[in-house]
């Protein structure tokens, strides 16, 4: 069985949005069952068993079988692997499922974080407020991008695959926002995402390991 680690408490805000929640995801979409082991943020995350896992002290991590993974994109790719639900069995549908998993992190969230980080961290500090137009509108060209690619399809692909999964989660940073409201295809498409029953199933049992812990 698939052994997820992840902290054991983070603040109200954050707990809808860990990158631990997309292996959650990418586990439940997948069917395999898994248990959950917490670290504690501050000196625990620098102990050399966890750095053993993560070597940069974050999460999250799975252990299977003897191997350790870390990096979310990595982990979410791996379980995606044998499963038909998020990879396709062609080689091209696959090839093209993976090539969005790897532009929701790499084209589309770097972007996103950025932006969220003077929102919920530095917004009062005059740098931010210097930054921060430029940093919404390099968010909204890459959200008008998207859009344009995703078109009037259900999916990135037509079909839901492990890069929706990872992009519809790097969109869900944006809550703290409303600039999805000005991409109506891509709030649907966020939302269509979010209505899988694997998504509510995940963030139901994320949510509850926080209430338990708290």
């Amino acid at each position: 069985m698939i052994t997820l680690t992840t902290y054991d408490w983070v603040p109200d805000f954050a707990a809808p949005l860990m990158r631990a929640f997309r292996v959650r995801w990418a586990l439940e979409e997948a069917g395999l069952p898994y248990r959950v082991r917490t670290v504690a943020r501050g000196p625990e995350q620098r102990s050399p068993e966890h750095l053993a896992r993560q070597p940069f002290g974050q999460v999250p991590a799975i252990e299977e079988d003897g191997l350790v993974l870390f990096e979310s994109g990595a982990i979410a790719l791996h379980i995606a692997q044998n499963n038909e639900t998020l990879l396709p069995p062609e080689a091209t549908g696959r090839a093209r499922a993976i090539a969005w998993l790897f532009a929701a992190l790499n084209s589309v969230e770097i972007a996103i974080q950025e932006l969220a980080g003077i929102d919920l961290f530095h917004a009062k500090e005059e740098w931010a407020k210097q930054r921060r137009p430029q940093a919404e509108a390099f968010v909204r060209d890459r959200l008008a991008m998207l859009e344009k690619a995703l078109g009037a399809k259900d999916y990135l692909e037509g079909r839901f695959t492990v890069g929706d999964l990872m992009m519809a989660d790097v969109l869900r940073i944006l809550r703290h926002t409303d600039l999805l409201d000005f991409y109506p295809a891509l709030k649907a498409y966020k939302e269509r995402c979010e209505a899988r029953p694997a998504f509510r199933r995940a963030m139901a049992a994320q949510m509850e390991g926080f209430r338990k812990a708290a």
